[in-house]
């Protein structure tokens, strides 16, 4: 008898119908029932081959696409903006507000919640064999200022709704299945993205960092932290790192954040490899002077320098051959910032990513040197050039590729095998567990802007292939 059949009997007393469907729940297995028609079921559902697939019963999941929609545009009033634009920056009160209501969400759903430290949320579902690693999915809830309301939050509300749909539908996992709010992906507050992850993955490197940072306010992350209810055991981060092997599995749901999966009409994309930025701080000091008395042979503008460094980022990306490859000055900060004045001081930061670590980090030096000669040229002085972050990307793993694919196909969903250019939490999860993600349409692949949008269909479907996923992780 194969290893895979016998997974199946394991789970004998949890089902007695041979259909699975979130809308008619199953009951507790009678022991007389034909064996046979049991693993046929289990079959069906965890995707293993059968002789007789019943794909009517895998595609009749179902779940409650208006509540999902509900919570998510309940979850947007969350905001220190008005609507429709989303604002939720870490530790504040409409952060710590937001949490209660995921924490909230969990405990409905039947999960027993804990946080860590610094405010990673877990919810869990016991498996029947809680000693196993469990099956790990989630995402954030932090928002940028002026965001939209899908970008995380799919994969948080979405996570919680996978779970709901796996009860109703009567299966019960043999790992744990455990939904993960990861706390502050998006680096608006205190510079560092996807915090909660890293530490999750073991960054020493931000741990001792944290000791010394602040925010604009020149609040510290300790501080701000502590009045959100977290960091009480002096400041000691180190409970927050999971060792590899705590998950046998991770998945995330999300937007995709680009165009291409709307614009083939493709329901979900499965994503291959997440690129990695590269984050490059860039302080030029020139001369400051009147500016319409100091003669344009004799000036030495930090400003104009910094326009040149954003070109040649430009170029260098371009040059490196790659659609991969892609580079952005986000900030661009002069003083003393007055139209009359030649700027004295100019402050540049720079993403550059890639799925290519070598080819990113080329260009990278690229942007070094170029800084160096456009100093020179332009006699002003280079005082800074620090490397803020140079993170590697990540691979997907095989099996949880195969796991979104067959899930996919049960489904009746067309996918399409992709990068994601754009990098999550999944990107540090794979230093945790093989990992994988989950991408569904957004309208005109907006995201970060109010107009961030994803369909009711597509988010069911993200949330259908997720739930399948998860059950296939879950018995493996």
């Amino acid at each position: 008898m194969s290893s895979q059949i016998v997974a199946s009997l394991v789970l004998l007393c949890y089902f007695s119908h041979t259909q699975i469907s979130a809308s008619a729940p199953s009951i507790l297995a009678d022991h007389h029932e034909d064996e046979d028609s049991t693993i046929k079921t289990m079959h069906q559902f965890s995707g293993y081959p059968s002789s007789e697939p019943n794909h009517d019963s895998l595609s009749s999941l179902t779940l409650d696409t208006q509540s999902l929609q509900n919570q998510i545009d309940e979850l947007a009033t969350f905001s220190d903006s008005p609507p429709p634009s989303v604002t939720r920056v870490l530790y504040t009160d409409k952060d710590v507000a937001a949490r209660r209501y995921i924490k909230n969400l969990m405990g409905l759903a039947g999960l027993s919640v804990r946080e860590d430290t610094i405010g990673n949320i877990f919810g869990r579902w016991d498996g029947y064999e809680p000693e196993l690693a469990a099956v790990g999915t989630g995402s954030h809830i932090d928002a940028i200022p002026y965001s939209g309301k899908y970008d995380g939050v799919v994969g948080v509300l979405g996570a919680i709704e996978a779970i709901n749909v796996l009860k109703k539908a009567g299966f019960k996992p043999k790992r744990s299945l455990e939904v993960i709010m990861f706390t502050s992906e998006e680096p608006t507050r205190f510079g560092i993205s996807c915090l909660g992850s890293r530490l999750i993955a073991g960054s020493d490197t931000l741990e001792k960092a944290l000791k010394n940072t602040y925010d604009s306010q020149n609040v510290s992350f300790s501080d701000a932290a502590k009045s959100a209810g977290y960091v009480r055991d002096n400041d000691d981060l180190s409970g927050v790192l999971l060792k590899y092997g705590t998950y046998s599995g991770f998945v995330e749901l999300h937007i995709e954040q680009g165009p291409i999966l709307e614009a083939e009409g493709i329901p979900i994309g499965i994503v291959t490899a997440i690129a990695a930025p590269a984050s490059i701080k860039v302080d030029f000091e020139g001369e400051g002077g009147h500016a319409g008395a100091a003669l344009m042979p004799n000036r030495n503008d930090a400003g104009l320098a910094a326009a040149e460094l954003a070109l040649a980022l430009e170029r260098h990306v371009l040059e490196s051959g790659s659609i991969d490859t892609v580079g952005t000055v986000g900030i661009l900060d002069l003083h003393p910032r007055a139209v009359n004045s030649i700027p004295s001081k100019a402050h540049v930061e720079i993403d550059t990513r890639d799925i290519n670590e070598t080819r990113r980090n080329i260009v990278v030096e690229k942007i070094h040197q170029s800084a160096v000669e456009i100093a020179k040229k332009r006699k002003v002085r280079l005082s800074g050039f620090e490397i803020v972050n140079q993170d590697p990307p990540a691979l997907a793993d095989k099996k949880v590729i195969e796991a979104m694919e067959a899930s996919s196909r049960e489904l009746n969903l067309d996918y399409k095998l992709m990068v994601s250019r754009a990098y999550h939490d999944s990107l540090f999860m794979a230093r945790v567990s093989p990992m994988g993600m989950i991408f569904i349409p957004c309208y005109k692949g907006y995201s970060h802007k109010p107009e961030e949008y994803a369909a009711p269909k597509d988010l069911a479907n993200g949330v259908k292939v997720l739930a399948l996923t998860l059950a296939k992780l879950s018995v493996s």
